[in-house]
């Protein structure tokens, strides 16, 4: 179970990603840390079993035990922040943004990861999601942080190329079902 095993699952009408995978993941120049949390915090997000199968053994084999569990807390807490920050700014009622939230999510102030990574991570979840009220919030602490724009990019370009593997290989198991 492995990146590689993962890029030979895409079939071939979607050659591109499997380049891509290769490209992002395989050639990356985010440090370990960076790169194999977001590898992890985007597989969870993708929701497809497949991605998460072969890429999470690989994640854990590069993390520590702190950074494998905070990259996993990154997903969670931001699959719940995204529904809530995306609802609130789709409702044309913007007194919902005056509400006190009322939800709990203390890992984003004491991950047990260098803050940086658990931002970014966040921010390639918050991608996946679409959650654009978010997406800002995470890419200006991660500014301020100075992160460049390059190492962000990064960041988006994983949680692009594992969203897409992961929908055209769940789509592949159910065409295969059938």
């Amino acid at each position: 179970m492995s990146l590689d095993s993962l890029k030979s699952a895409v079939p071939d009408y979607a050659k591109d990603l499997r380049l891509n995978l290769g490209s992002v993941i395989g050639n990356s120049d985010l440090p370990a840390q960076q790169l194999w949390g977001t590898v992890l915090a985007t597989a969870i997000a993708s929701r497809s079993p497949i991605v998460l199968r072969e890429l999470e053994p690989e994640a854990k084999a590069n993390l520590s035990p702190e950074a494998y569990s905070a990259a996993k807390s990154a997903a969670a807490v931001m699959a719940m922040n995204n529904v809530f920050y995306r609802t609130r700014h789709l409702l044309s009622d913007h007194e919902y943004g005056t509400l006190r939230a009322g939800l709990r999510m203390n890992v984003i102030g004491n991950p047990g990861v260098d803050k940086v990574d658990f931002e970014l991570w966040s921010f390639a979840v918050s991608a996946i999601n679409g959650c654009g009220m978010c997406l800002d919030s995470h890419e200006q602490v991660l500014r301020k942080a100075g992160v460049d724009r390059e190492t962000i990019q990064e960041a988006f370009k994983i949680a692009a190329v594992v969203e897409a593997v992961g929908v055209t290989l769940d789509a592949e198991a159910v065409l295969a079902a059938e």
